[in-house]
C-alpha cells in the first residue's frame, strides 16, 4: 500500500485495516497454541517442570561453581522438599489451556511484529520501511534472550528460595499449579518485555521524549527502579537481586549509546 493510498484513507478504514491484523496475529497465536497443546507433554514435564529438577542447567552451574569456591548451597540437593498439586476440577485442563496460548504467543512474537510493522510501515518513508526486517530481528533477538534469561537465572532462583522456605518442618510446601506456573510464566514474560528497553528508548529518542542527557541524569533514579523491579521478580536475597539488576543496567547503558546515535543522526 502507498503513502497516497494510506493518506486517502479514512478513520473506519484505518481501523479495519488494523482489525484485520490483530485477527491474523490472534490466528497465528492460536494455531501455534494449538499445537502447543498437543505437545503439552514436553512442554510441561520438560519445560514448565524442568526448574523443578536439581538437575536443571542452571542448578548445575552454580552447584559446580559453589563447591569450586568451598561454598555451601542448597543447589547441591538431590530434590526440592516440596510437591505440586492440583486443588480444583478443572485446574489442570485450564492450565494446559493458558499455557499453551503463552507458549503460542511467545512463538508467534516475531510474526505478532511483522504484523504491527505492516499496520505502521505505509506511513514511513522508503529508507525507514527498509529496515523493518532488522527492527523485527532486532526486536525479535531481544525479546527471546529476555525470554530465556528468564526461565533460566529468574525462575530457578526463585522456584529454589520459595520452594525450599519453611518457617518450620512442621508445614509442608505443597504448591498450588497455578501458583506455580504463575511464577515461571511472569518471570519469562517480565524479563522478555523488560530486554526491550534499548528499542523502546530508540523509539522514544526518535520523537524527542528522551535524550543521553536525560538518560545519564536520571541514570541513579533508573538503578533504584531497576533494583525495586529486581526485588518484585525475584527472591528477597541480595545475591538474586544482583544477577538480575546487571544484565538490565547493561541494557541500560545500551539504550544512551543508542539515543545518542539517534540524536547523531537527525543532527546530520
Amino acid at each position: 500500500m502507498s503513502n497516497n493510498q494510506v493518506d486517502n484513507m479514512s478513520f473506519l478504514e484505518h481501523l479495519e485495516e488494523l482489525r484485520w491484523h490483530i485477527l491474523r496475529s490472534m490466528f497465528a497465536i492460536i494455531i501455534t497454541g494449538i499445537v502447543c497443546f498437543v505437545m503439552k507433554d514436553f512442554i510441561f514435564d520438560t519445560i514448565i517442570f524442568g526448574p523443578k529438577k536439581m538437575s536443571f542447567p542452571t542448578y548445575r552451574f552454580l552447584c559446580e561453581a559453589a563447591t569450586f569456591i568451598g561454598v555451601e548451597t542448597s543447589f547441591c540437593g538431590t530434590e526440592f522438599p516440596f510437591i505440586i498439586q492440583n486443588r480444583t476440577m478443572g485446574g489442570q485442563f485450564s492450565a494446559a489451556i493458558w499455557t499453551s496460548i503463552l507458549a503460542g504467543f511467545i512463538l508467534s512474537f516475531p510474526y505478532v511484529l511483522y504484523e504491527l510493522w505492516k499496520f505502521i510501515s505505509p506511513g514511513l518513508l522508503q529508507n525507514e520501511k527498509s529496515k523493518s526486517k532488522g527492527f523485527i530481528f532486532i526486536c525479535s533477538f531481544l525479546f527471546f534472550l529476555g525470554v530465556l534469561f528468564g526461565y533460566y537465572v529468574v525462575a530457578p532462583l526463585s522456584i529454589n528460595f520459595f520452594g525450599s522456605f519453611q518457617v518450620s518442618n512442621e508445614i509442608l510446601n505443597e504448591i498450588d499449579l497455578n501458583s506455580y506456573i504463575s511464577l515461571v510464566r511472569s518471570s519469562c514474560l517480565a524479563c522478555g518485555i523488560m530486554f526491550e528497553l534499548p528499542i523502546i528508548i530508540f523509539f522514544l529518542s526518535r520523537v524527542g521524549v528522551v535524550t543521553p542527557t536525560s538518560l545519564i541524569k536520571y541514570r541513579k533514579y533508573a538503578l533504584l527502579i531497576v533494583l525495586t523491579f529486581a526485588a518484585i521478580i525475584t527472591p528477597p536475597d541480595v545475591a538474586s537481586q544482583i544477577i538480575v539488576a546487571i544484565p538490565v543496567m547493561i541494557l541500560y547503558q545500551i539504550s544512551i549509546f543508542i539515543s545518542r546515535l539517534v540524536l547523531k543522526k537527525q543532527s546530520r
